[in-house]
Parts: C-alpha cells; structure tokens; sequence
C-alpha cells in the first residue's frame, strides 16, 4: 500500500498539478474545530474564491470515506461543517482515521502531510500550533513544529496562536531549522494582533523573493518546510494588550475545566469568541482570508 492509494484528489487539482498550474491547499480543522457554523463553511468558500481570485486553485484537505480527500466540492463543505464528532487529524492521528473510516480534519501537520504527498507546495491557514504556556511541566508541544521542520511546504500563517508561548515557539522552529519569514514587517505578528514584541528573524517584502527561497532551499533536498507570518489587516486587528487579557483569563478557564492537550486551543478560540463578542471570530477570518490571498501570490509565483 502506498499514499496514492487513499489520497484522492479532485479532477481539478489533478490536472492543475500535471500542468504545473498553481494550487493553495487549505487545512479543515477551522471549518469543524475553530469556527462556528454557519461562519465556518461560508469562510471555507470565501478563502477558495479569494485563492481563485489571485490565480490559483484551492484544495481544502480533510478525511471523508477513509480517503484523504485533496479538494472538497460545495457539497463535501456542507457536510464537513454540519458533521459531528470529526476527528481532528495531527500526524498522529491521520492514518488512523483513514483506516477506520472516521470522518477528520486537518490540522497544519496532517496538511502539510497531505499537500506533500499531492505534490502541493503552498498551504495557507490562520495559525501554527506551537509550545503552550507552561510546557517545561506539561510538554505540550504542537506536531506542528516537528511537521515544519521535516516536510517541504510553505505555509503562509498570521503567526503562532497568541494563546501560545512565543517566544519558545520561535526556539524550538530554530532548533527544528525553519526559517521564519515575517511578510512585509520587522516584527513577527501574533495572531489576532499585528505584534508580538518579537522581532521576526528574517524579513521579505515581495513574492517572488519567496518564491526563489522556496527553489533555492528545495535544492538541497532534505530540507523542511518555510513559514510566513503574514500580520492581520490593520482594520481586522484586537490590539496585543487588549488580547493579553483575554488569553489568559481563557486559559485560567480552560485549566479550571481539566482541559488538556489538542482540546485546549479550540476551547480557548470558543471563549475568547464570546469574551470580545464576537469580535476575535470578525479578526479569525480576515487573517485567514488575507493568508489565502498571499499564499496564492506565492504559488503563482513558484509556479
């Protein structure tokens, strides 16, 4: 058995991977885990036709009918974002819902596992797991480092969830050997906010400067993957100090109900959207949106 035997792709994909035509591919863990419905599926359809409206083709990932399914019609939306209990898919968990059938959702490793094996270069999503506030006690770290530092694929993100320890984040990608890019900016964004207090390690202003880093780094062959952190639009943003408040009360109430692991950020994205009233979900999607947009500029570019 080899990947091709349970990654479907859509005809459209396909026949724009054999041309060398551009294609974006987009994780599904926002559509069952980070939004809610129906935010969640007319976002989904609002990030393709952004990434069409630049050029290129989108290819939402996500496990239906034991197949990791490269590409998801209207119909494939509707049913993702109404399903419950969808698993939500790390590295570690992918294989096991495509044997058992199970309907899942792609976080950034189990996306970027499946855009690899596609042949898709470029991945837009919100933003990258990380290392959450106190791990040095409860080693929670997200496999999504580990997936940036193995997997050659560029993923355009607002950078690291804000409710995540950033600074050791940006460590552990040194250590893993990524280099972190901030677009347009010194600093490296947060999320929901423009800033972070961290200065970006490097900096690039154009897409086809990416775009020659992608082919120059893909010319040693054993390299990982390369992370943009694209800032939020100014208009979309919560201000970092303001954010800083709400984060930790979320995560005080997050510790007081025993939630732990992979649970603990889409329990904090869902009381951090009742704590701003609804205005962290308004931010969610414009950084999303303008990554997909980005991301797009980029495969044209690569492409």
């Amino acid at each position: 058995m080899t990947p091709t035997d349970f990654i479907l792709p859509t005809e459209e994909v396909r026949a724009a991977l054999a041309a060398g035509k551009p294609v974006v591919a987009l994780e599904s863990t926002i559509i069952t885990h980070g939004m809610p419905f129906p935010d969640n599926v007319e976002t989904a359809r609002q990030v393709e036709a952004d990434i069409r409206a630049e050029g290129a083709i989108p290819a939402t990932i996500a496990v239906l009918d034991g197949k990791i399914r490269i590409g998801l019609d209207d119909n494939d939306l509707d049913r993702l974002a109404k399903a419950e209990n969808v698993m939500k898919c790390s590295r570690a968990d992918l294989a096991f819902a495509v044997s058992s059938g199970q309907p899942g959702s792609t976080t950034v490793a189990a996306t970027m596992m499946a855009a690899h094996a596609a042949g898709i270069k470029v991945f837009a999503t919100g933003g990258i797991g990380g290392v959450h506030k106190g791990a040095e006690e409860s080693f929670d770290v997200s496999a999504d480092l580990d997936e940036l530092g193995r997997t050659p694929v560029l993923v355009v993100c607002a950078g690291a969830k804000a409710l995540l320890d950033i600074p050791k984040t940006l460590e552990v990608l040194e250590t893993r050997g990524v280099p972190v890019i901030a677009y347009g900016t010194d600093e490296l964004p947060a999320f929901w906010s423009r800033q972070s207090g961290i200065k970006a390690p490097y900096r690039l202003d154009d897409t086809a400067e990416i775009a020659k880093l992608m082919s120059t780094r893909a010319a040693f062959g054993d390299h990982g993957g390369i992370l943009i952190a694209n800032p939020v639009p100014a208009e979309s943003e919560i201000p970092q100090e303001e954010m800083a408040g709400y984060i930790d009360t979320s995560i005080a109430n997050a510790t007081a109900k025993g939630i732990k692991g992979k649970e603990v950020t889409p329990f904090v994205l869902g009381d951090i959207l009742k704590l701003t009233d609804g205005r962290s979900l308004v931010t969610n999607i414009s950084l999303v949106r303008n990554n997909a947009r980005l991301a797009a500029r980029i495969a044209v570019a690569a492409a």
